[in-house]
């Protein structure tokens, strides 16, 4: 089945793009999006996944790009159905990849031939800016939610912010969140164990909640479109108990079995 590309956002010279393959393998592995970024004929590909989806996500990316160039990899952390199929990207493309500074040895265990690792790049702990052909995109610091090595990007032209895992319901069967109540019990279990802690998910709603959002677009699940559900699902974060404080009581030496 072929991978189709939703439209996230659009104007002139600038194109946000959701490619989907929500069929993949009859969901024997964890459905993952990949998102794609245009603009004025260059692209960034985020989060572009493992092996099983390579050449259907590399041929909607270049039909999506009309002739345009793949400028940028970006690679949220350092989990297999962010980084597994990187190698065929680099060796197919000319892009750069940048992915956080802890994995930069890490990541050459995917099979990443030597002849592209100059075109690995890292992201410092800080984060930093990329130009996508004239579009600056902003790469956010989220460490810990859930790799201790984390990023997310945002885009102010279409202000959408790509969360990452943050953010993931990979069970639902819709594209876009339209119930909060109801979706954020499908989010529930998955936060409560990948978040690390609650700390990080306050600091992180300090940091984003005064940009301009219009979109939050998760790696996994469906996405968060206006800024009522957008400050439906930054609320809940901040006050979501999960990680370390949420399983402090499991650090215990088993029982013996009778």
């Amino acid at each position: 089945m072929a991978i189709k590309a939703h439209v996230l956002f659009e104007n002139d010279n600038h194109k946000n793009y959701l490619l989907d393959d929500w069929n993949l393998e009859q969901r024997l592995a964890v459905h993952a999006n990949q998102h794609l970024i245009i603009h004025n004929g260059a692209g960034m590909i985020l989060d572009p996944g493992g092996h099983k989806i390579f050449s259907k996500a590399f041929a909607e990316t270049s039909v999506c790009l009309h002739g345009g160039k793949l400028k940028y990899i970006f690679l949220s952390h350092q989990d297999p159905d962010v980084v597994a199929a990187l190698n065929g990207w680099l060796m197919m493309s000319d892009a750069v990849a940048y992915a956080s500074a802890l994995w930069m040895r890490f990541i050459p265990h995917f099979g990443v031939d030597s002849k592209v690792l100059d075109r690995l790049k890292p992201i410092p702990d800080e984060g930093m800016y990329l130009d996508l052909n004239g579009a600056e995109l902003m790469l956010l610091p989220a460490h810990f939610l859930h790799s201790c090595g984390n990023f997310q990007v945002y885009d102010p032209l279409s202000k959408i912010l790509y969360s990452g895992d943050l953010g993931a319901a990979p069970e639902r069967e819709y594209l876009q969140v339209e119930d909060f109540a109801a979706h954020a019990k499908l989010m529930a279990g998955f936060h409560r164990r990948y978040m690390v802690s609650s700390i990080a998910m306050r600091a992180w709603v300090n940091m984003v909640k005064d940009l301009d959002i219009e979109t939050i677009a998760p790696q996994h699940g469906a996405w968060f479109k206006g800024k009522d559900m957008v400050h439906q699902f930054v609320d809940w974060c901040g006050t979501l108990e999960c990680g370390i404080d949420w399983m402090v009581d499991k650090y215990r030496i088993p029982d013996r079995p009778l």
